[in-house]
């Protein structure tokens, strides 16, 4: 089992940037493919973004391609969300989440992850 802590949301103004961290414990973090998700007051969860467990591959939602880089320190067992040109449509609270077996089809599914942080609340004014 892994445990996941979730930092560095805020209120940014449109266009500036944010650095999400996510600190894992518990397990070897490089077993563990990782995502990042979000959910705005009345809507689903979504995707945003996922790292393979070397950090070679990256995925990305089509909405934050280009502004959002997904990246991970495995020697400090964290991933992290680098979030430029935000918009006021990026408010949302963004969770991190885990998961040991993943499958290439299936990074941005919700239901692929075992184990999701408390999740951290990202606020962009316009």
């Amino acid at each position: 089992q892994v445990q996941l802590v979730e930092s560095g949301g805020g209120l940014v103004q449109a266009g500036g940037s944010l650095r999400l961290s996510c600190a894992a414990s518990g397990r070897t973090f490089s077993n563990y493919f990782m995502g990042w998700f979000r959910q705005a007051p009345g809507k689903e969860r979504e995707f945003v973004a996922a790292i393979s467990r070397s950090g070679d591959s990256t995925y990305y939602a089509d909405s934050v391609k280009g502004r959002f880089t997904i990246s991970r320190g495995n020697a400090n067992n964290t991933v992290y969300l680098q979030m430029n040109s935000l918009k006021p449509e990026d408010t949302a609270v963004h969770y991190c989440a885990a998961t040991v077996f993943m499958s290439r089809s299936n990074y941005n599914r919700g239901t692929a992850y075992d184990y999701w942080g408390q999740g951290t609340q990202v606020t962009v004014s316009s």
